[in-house]
């Protein structure tokens, strides 16, 4: 999951217990299962062995995956019983315009494959035939924006989200893209792994274009137009790495400067296609790379635009035609990025779709079934405890000044708790799905979202709006909110278990809730206020501290080798590892505060203290393929899961003292090494 200026990251669920909910506990068990370990390995030698191998070799990778962890075994679960609650409703008639007819009409149109196979490329024929008409490069940027709405992105993009520094209210915002392949290094990096990419993404675009009905020579020519455009493009766009700087991504202007500081655009046109009027002021993240579409459509041929529209256009309709676009789209994005040897079957990608068109339907039925007021009520107390803690590692902290302690407690005090689900709904009444065809209903679910977004444009920032759906196996913390927000279908064993003991509930979902609430303190999250504002903050010298100590961090995971000849990027990783590393001190804090009056004894044969550093690594136990890492370590701000085992604990003296490790062990990080933040 991505939002604007967001980290979306692994959370979970609270457990019940006497300090927390006043309640007894049924059981009291060590939550620990000894078949996801494989002892024979050393606890000092590799951890994420030693806690994780049996789940690993009980859960081999299969041709339908490039990884498969914790995360995914819950996120199948939970997509059976989305489905059953799904099929439910398409195997019943119900009433024009009712939540059941849109959910059952979407699902039964993305499993009709006989339909689809004998629509083809009919529905985007329309779409396809307006672009190919384009007479004038004038019509270019009506055609974005048109576009745009329907959810096909092309050579940037918009949208209407809280200004960074006056988060109160809604402001009109845009940003780089146009460039598929999602990173620029794609497009520049000339090892033999990237170019044989650059290879393969050409053939699939060529392939897109045969298939839309092209000759074999115009395909040609319009991959090359393609690749000429996203390469331009991507020399212009900002590195995953440079886009976590807010400040540095914050440009806020009138509209007569956006005008002014990148002409070439016919500005009007775009916002009036969006539907926008009376716009005064933007916010422009990125500038350069927008400058360079400028350029390009000022100086190369309307015939390269309008291949590369068309382009766009086909592969975002590409999973919802044929299952000969379906394929072809798979064997490039599923076997060349991601090593993926087969396609996920059809009800599940039916699932998927519903889910994320007309997600908070499928979530009211989803949390009246399987999630309960109890578990929230208990969560929201858990967080409570954890804010405790984080309180006193905030004290605990020599290097910060007194003064940027106020604050920080401040912030923290202020966090707004989200669990479960929405108090208020989304309506979807004004959304139709009709019986035409399922990119069409696709199209119209982009933009009745659009238009909702784009509605909001100068008006106060609604802060109980969720920003994922309570069916989505995760959670985030957003500084624009300073929110920490926990959505049903993660709140789940192996992040919770009812019966376990408090050893392993707040190493698993202990460490993840630390872990969203020291976001709001990471190296993005600290730049922003209690209210969410970007604002400096910190007493001077603090920030400079903070960034001595947190180089630490990227140092460390910057000289980790992910594979034969590829290493992490530390700096990308940086707030995640830092999310980690405080989740890691807070909830060990928080369990020891929970259980000093009574301390709890050796279950299976591991004290309490180890069985919270095994129910933290079990979080991140899975399988991956090679191609998976490499698209992770260039794109993915979380570092790979063994090293959220291996990377993180040798930074935290609990785990040494807890497992005995010496400098014997390759794990051992001299002290003087370790990171010491929060």
């Amino acid at each position: 999951m991505k939002t604007k200026l967001c980290v979306a990251v692994a959370a979970a669920f609270a457990f019940s217990m006497a300090a927390c909910s006043g309640q007894k506990e049924v059981k009291n068990t060590s939550g620990i299962d000894l078949s996801n370990m494989d002892t024979t390995v050393s606890a000092g030698h590799d951890f994420f062995q030693y806690a994780c191998g049996g789940w690993n070799k009980k859960h081999p990778l299969t041709d339908e995956y490039s990884r498969f962890g914790t995360f995914d075994l819950l996120a199948e679960d939970n997509q059976k019983q989305i489905r059953e609650l799904i099929e439910g409703l398409a195997a019943t008639k119900a009433d024009a315009g009712s939540a059941a007819q849109k959910i059952g009409d979407l699902y039964n149109m993305a499993m009709d494959s006989v339909t689809l196979n004998k629509q083809g490329y009919e529905p985007i024929k329309a779409q396809l035939d307006e672009i190919t008409a384009l007479k004038d490069k004038s019509e270019i940027v009506p055609m974005i924006a048109k576009l745009g709405m329907q959810g096909i992105g092309t050579y940037f993009g918009s949208y209407v989200y809280a200004d960074p520094k006056n988060s109160d209210m809604n402001m009109f915002q845009m940003g780089q893209g146009g460039i598929n392949l999602g990173e620029k290094e794609y497009y520049l990096d000339n090892d033999s792994v990237t170019q044989n990419i650059r290879e393969e993404y050409k053939k699939y675009i060529a392939k897109l274009f045969t298939l839309a009905g092209f000759s074999e020579a115009d395909a040609a020519q319009k991959m090359n137009d393609v690749m000429e455009i996203e390469t331009a493009i991507a020399k212009a766009s900002k590195s995953a790495t440079e886009l976590r700087d807010p400040e540095a991504n914050y440009h806020k202007m009138s509209y007569d400067e956006l005008k002014k500081t990148i002409s070439g655009l016919d500005w009007d046109a775009y916002i009036a296609g969006l539907g926008i009027s009376g716009l005064t002021e933007v916010n422009v993240g990125q500038v350069e790379p927008i400058k360079e579409v400028a350029k390009l459509i000022n100086t190369l041929p309307l015939s390269k635009h309008i291949s590369y529209l068309q382009y766009n256009l086909i592969d975002a309709a590409a999973g919802y035609m044929s299952d000969d676009f379906v394929a072809a789209r798979f064997d490039f994005y599923g076997k060349v990025m991601s090593g993926r040897q087969v396609n996920q079957p059809r009800w599940k990608r039916a699932v998927n779709s519903v889910n994320g068109l007309l997600g908070e339907l499928v979530g009211q039925m989803y949390v009246e079934k399987y999630f309960s007021a109890a578990a929230k009520e208990r969560m929201v107390n858990l967080v409570k405890n954890l804010q405790v803690a984080l309180g006193e590692r905030i004290d605990a902290q020599e290097w910060m000044s007194d003064s940027t302690k106020v604050r920080a407690h401040e912030k923290l005090n202020t966090f707004h708790v989200k669990v479960g689900y929405p108090d208020k709904w989304k309506d979807y009444s004004d959304l139709k799905v009709e019986n035409d065809s399922y990119w069409a209903n696709r199209c119209r679910a982009s933009v009745w979202g659009a238009k909702d977004n784009y509605s909001r444009l100068g008006k106060p920032v609604d802060k109980d709006e969720w920003l994922m759906t309570p069916q989505t196996v995760n959670a985030y913390y957003n500084p624009s909110t300073n929110e920490i927000c926990f959505p049903a279908a993660i709140l789940q064993y192996p992040f919770f278990d009812m019966d376990a003991d408090d050893a392993f509930n707040y190493g698993a979902i202990g460490v993840v809730i630390g872990h969203e609430m020291t976001h709001g303190f990471d190296d993005q999250g600290r730049q922003f206020d209690k209210d969410g504002n970007l604002k400096d903050w910190w007493a001077e010298g603090d920030a400079d501290k903070f960034k001595e100590r947190a180089q630490v961090m990227v140092d460390f995971f910057s000289n980790i080798e992910v594979l034969p000849g590829l290493k992490g990027n530390g700096a990308l990783t940086l707030g995640e590892n830092l999310a980690d590393h405080g989740g890691l001190n807070v909830a060990y804090l928080a369990y020891k505060n929970a259980t000093k009056d009574a301390p709890l004894e050796d279950k299976d044969g591991f004290t309490a203290d180890q069985r919270f550093f095994i129910a933290y690594a079990t979080l991140w136990a899975g399988n991956i393929r090679d191609e998976q890492i490499r698209v992770y370590t260039k794109s993915d701000p979380h570092s790979l899961g063994r090293w959220r085992v291996n990377g993180a604990l040798p930074h935290i003296q609990a785990w040494y003292d807890a497992f005995n490790i010496t400098e014997k062990d390759p794990l051992y990080v001299a002290p003087e090494n370790r990171v010491n933040i929060w």
